[in-house]
């Protein structure tokens, strides 16, 4: 018996539909704007949340005692998750999953344990990949769990540690590969610093720097044709992470010549978590040319930490989403649910409930973001404000037919007395309401 044998495949029903265990707005056929549903968002589920978490938090043990958590012989145990992971996709239907390492195998005692049972379970992923039809939307390390990752992987002090992060990516992405993944994520958990008192923050940085460009060389070299991604994120666990947010990234890769090499994977949590809202994170990553993916969650307002909860909100999943269909969609990335049930949650059908809910949630602002590109009234009104820019004066400013000096001649010349003009941000959230709520 499947630990979820009790629940049925999920369908889509539409909105009149009272059952809970159905879609009530995302049908993956439905075509919009030429693509499919499932073409537009490729939806993912994550191993690590899913399957892997027991419910535990500082102040308790976990809760949830899933068969595949208990003692046992570690890879058996590993072969009954992935079971339970595939039965979970295939009934929830969506067609990506991904995965850090040590999410589908047993660490082991050693490099070479790791290497084994890793192994092991790439050939048990590609053979329920070959059955089931889905597909990984990307894979990753875990170099960030293990006490021996307590200051860092690539940033560590001690460059023993700092191979050995390299073993777990080059195995990784190798997996990566193999499995037909369409993306490698570089998911630095704890590269940053709790102090500065003991922390050489350019040699940290050099270090770094050092990592990535060892990983797009092995892309290269493994033939790889995936995206490498990189997960901005400002703190927590550490005080300061170097991947702080889409700019800070962006600057990064400036640095050690990897901006044409590298995209970001943008999570909403991380987004908030830096002081930013995740509309401006997406639309940053995608005015400096580096958007790749997403991982689709939410925090809490009044919880300072990454609570990774499934995003319920029609309308910034609507202005994230208008972004991405503006900026001609996703090409390998996809919307990939980074998310937890709550402990109190757990039930098996509780996964389904939130998985739902968050799909729901997506397909409803698809629909809002494809009326706003089909008559895209917020373009018409950028283009308005910025006309000028497009005139003689802004594109002989742009095109460098000024100089400081001989622009000011220009002004005194033409006696320029410019008044400000209205933003009319309060007219724009009216329109954005009507788009959602009309």
């Amino acid at each position: 018996m499947s630990y979820f044998s009790s629940i049925p495949k999920i369908a889509f029903e539409g909105p009149g539909s009272d059952n809970p265990l159905a879609f009530h707005h995302y049908d993956a056929n439905r075509k919009l704007l030429g693509k499919t549903m499932a073409e537009h968002l490729r939806l993912a589920v994550c191993y690590w949340h899913t399957f892997v978490w027991p419910g535990s938090d500082v102040f308790g043990a976990g809760t949830f005692e899933r068969p595949w958590q208990q003692a046992g012989e570690p890879m058996a145990k590993a072969r009954e998750k992935a079971d339970a992971a595939f039965d979970f996709f295939s009934r929830l239907g969506v067609p990506y999953y991904t995965f850090h390492d040590t999410d589908v195998a047993p660490e082991g005692n050693s490099l070479a344990e790791y290497k084994a049972n890793f192994a092991a379970m790439v050939d048990v992923l590609e053979k329920k990949q070959a059955d089931t039809g889905m597909k990984l939307l990307w894979g990753t390390a875990n170099v960030f769990s293990n006490p021996r990752y307590a200051a860092g992987a690539a940033t560590n002090p001690q460059p023993e540690v700092f191979a050995y992060a390299a073993t777990q990516v080059r195995h990784a992405m190798e997996a990566t590969h193999r499995l037909g993944g369409a993306n490698y994520v570089l998911w630095g958990g704890r590269e940053g610093y709790d102090t500065l008192l003991n922390t050489d923050l350019k040699r940290e940085r050099a270090q770094l720097g050092r990592f990535f460009q060892m990983v797009v060389e092995h892309k290269h070299k493994l033939g790889f044709k995936g995206t490498i991604l990189i997960e901005p994120k400002p703190q927590e666990p550490t005080k300061h992470q170097y991947d702080y947010d889409t700019a800070t990234v962006y600057g990064f890769l400036k640095e050690f010549g990897l901006e044409n090499e590298v995209k970001t994977n943008l999570e909403a949590n991380h987004a908030t978590l830096a002081g930013h809202s995740f509309h401006h994170e997406v639309a940053t990553s995608i005015a400096m040319g580096l958007f790749g993916s997403i991982d689709a969650n939410r925090g809490d307002p009044q919880n300072g930490w990454d609570t990774d909860q499934f995003p319920n909100s029609v309308e910034e999943m609507t202005l994230v989403t208008y972004e991405i269909l503006k900026a001609g969609g996703f090409t390998t990335g996809g919307f990939n649910f980074d998310t937890k049930v709550r402990r109190q949650s757990h039930d098996a059908a509780d996964l389904f409930h939130g998985h739902i809910g968050a799909i729901d949630t997506l397909a409803l602002g698809l629909e809002r973001a494809v009326k706003m590109v089909e008559k895209d009234t917020l373009a018409e009104l950028k283009a308005k404000r910025y006309a000028g820019w497009d005139a003689d004066l802004g594109t002989k400013i742009l095109n460098g037919g000024f100089t400081l000096a001989s622009l000011s001649d220009e002004a005194i010349a033409r006696n320029l007395h410019p008044k400000h003009v209205s933003g009319h941000q309060e007219l724009l959230e009216n329109i954005i309401n009507r788009y959602i709520y009309g």
